[in-house]
C-alpha cells in the first residue's frame, strides 16, 4: 500500500522528535504547522519551537495557521503535542490522527504526564486516536503502555514519544486498524499551573517527590524562588539533590546548602 501524504502539527520537542522520525521513514510531509515563533530572554530576538526549527533543518514548510492543514495537499494529519483543538470544519475536510500521552479516556487534555505523575499512577500509555472536534475524544486505533515507577515527567514524555512514534509508522505502513471507542471513567488532564509544581511541605514525602518528578518543582528559600530538579526521600523526608537558584545555574543541593549557610531549623518555606 501507498503511505498518504501528511500534514504534521505539533511544537515541543517530543513532536520534533516524531517528525524527524517520519522523514526518515521517507514519509512525504507536505506542511508543517506549529506555534508562531516567541520572544526568548529579555531581547527583541525570537526563535521558532522545536517542530519548527526542526522543520527548517528538514527543508520542509511551516505555517502557523491551522487552516492550511486542509489546503496544502496533504491526504492525513498527523498531530503531537499540538495543544490546540482543531476545528470541525478543518476536520472536515481532512481526517487527522493524534498521537497522545496517556491511556484514554484517563487524562484528557493538556498535561497528560504530569496529571499522572501528581496523582501517582504505576501505568501511563499512548494512543494512537482520530481526531474529533470533542477533547481528546475520539476512537483509539492502537496503544501502548508504559510504567512509571519512578519516571519523572521528561524522561517519560521521551519513552511515550518512541513509543507512539512506533504506533503511527506501523500504521502508516501496513493500515490503522479498526478503531475502537474509548470506555471507562473520563478524567481531564488540566493545564498545569504554577501553584500545582509549588512543594507543599506539609504534605508526605511521597506526593513531595512526585512534584519533583514533573520537572519543574519549586519552593522559596528566604523569600526567592528556588527549583528543586532532582531529590530523594531519606527517614521520610525530602532531600533535594540538584537545586536551581532563581537566575543561576543548577548545582549539587549540598553545594549550595554551604554557601547559604541555614540557620539552626531553617527550612524552606
Amino acid at each position: 500500500m501507498t503511505a498518504p501524504s501528511l500534514v504534521f502539527l505539533g511544537s515541543p520537542p517530543v513532536a520534533a522528535d516524531v517528525l524527524r522520525a517520519l522523514v526518515t521513514a521517507g514519509h512525504d510531509i507536505r506542511l508543517v504547522i506549529t506555534a508562531p515563533d516567541r520572544r526568548r530572554g529579555r531581547g527583541s530576538s525570537t526563535s521558532p519551537t522545536a517542530v519548527g526549527a526542526a522543520a527548517h533543518e528538514l527543508g520542509l514548510a511551516v505555517s502557523h495557521t491551522v487552516a492550511d492543514a486542509a489546503d496544502c495537499g496533504a491526504e492525513l494529519g498527523v498531530i503531537v503535542a499540538f495543544g490546540r483543538i482543531i476545528r470541525a470544519e478543518v476536520l472536515d475536510r481532512l481526517a487527522m490522527v493524534n498521537i497522545h500521552f496517556s491511556l484514554l479516556p484517563r487524562w484528557r487534555g493538556a498535561a497528560p504526564v504530569e496529571r499522572a505523575v501528581l496523582a501517582g499512577d504505576p501505568v501511563t500509555g499512548v494512543c494512537l486516536m482520530q481526531v474529533v472536534p470533542e477533547l481528546d475524544a475520539g476512537a483509539v486505533y492502537s496503544s501502548a503502555t508504559l510504567e512509571l515507577d519512578e519516571l519523572d515527567a521528561p524522561t517519560a514524555t521521551r519513552q511515550l514519544g518512541e513509543l507512539g512514534t512506533a504506533l503511527l509508522l506501523d500504521a502508516l505502513a501496513h493500515g490503522f486498524p479498526e478503531p475502537v471507542p474509548q470506555a471507562g471513567e473520563v478524567v481531564y488532564a488540566d493545564k498545569i499551573t504554577p501553584n500545582d509544581l509549588r512543594i507543599d511541605w506539609s504534605s508526605s514525602a511521597d506526593t513531595q517527590m512526585r512534584v519533583v518528578r514533573t520537572g519543574a518543582a519549586w519552593t522559596t528559600w528566604r523569600g526567592e524562588r528556588i527549583r528543586i530538579l532532582e531529590a530523594d526521600i531519606v527517614d521520610g523526608r525530602l532531600r533535594p539533590v540538584v537545586v536551581q537558584p532563581a537566575g543561576r545555574q543548577r548545582m549539587n543541593a549540598d553545594d549550595w546548602f554551604r554557601g547559604v549557610r541555614p540557620e539552626s531549623g531553617e527550612w524552606f518555606a
